[in-house]
């Protein structure tokens, strides 16, 4: 089983992720972790990433999914803002869709509250004005408690 948790940061894929990779007992990868270091300098300096920075990024992901899958699976914490980027993740017909959503303020003040994450909460704006909604997969309002939101994942995954 291939699960992507997808959405801007902040909405909280790390903790919905891991729960969900906890639950099935599935390896669990944070993208933020496949960034070359030439991405990660960027987005320190608090200058969003294009199209061509993501591209190695994103295929170096496409090809862990595609390795997990040989040996069972994994859930992938991912931003995948627009469609191109999740087209690019979606291996095979069986890759299942969480995005997590929210409104800007309740992600502002999650961003804020973060320590020590190069990711700063002013590309807040840019990830929200590139974010592509997906028409498919289950919508997570991230209003809810963490275990409530992996609640409603796992029901919508045990379908």
């Amino acid at each position: 089983m291939i699960i992507i948790v997808t959405g801007v940061s902040g909405t909280g894929k790390t903790t919905i992720g891991s729960g969900l990779a906890n639950h099935f007992k599935l390896p669990f990868f944070d993208a933020d972790h496949f960034h070359p270091e030439e991405n990660i300098a960027k987005m320190s300096q608090g200058i969003p990433l294009n199209d061509t920075d993501r591209m190695p990024w994103l295929n170096a992901l496409a090809n862990q999914l595609r390795e997990s899958e040989k040996t069972g699976g994994a859930v992938l914490a991912c931003s995948a803002l627009k469609e191109s980027y999740r087209e690019i993740l979606n291996i095979n017909d069986r890759v299942r869709w969480i995005h997590l959503e929210g409104n800007r303020e309740l992600i502002w003040e999650r961003m804020l509250a973060r320590k020590n994450h190069y990711m700063k909460a002013g590309m807040l704006d840019s990830q929200l004005e590139t974010w592509e909604e997906p028409d498919y997969g289950l919508k997570l309002s991230i209003s809810q408690s963490p275990e409530q939101m992996i609640e409603e994942a796992l029901q919508y995954l045990n379908d």
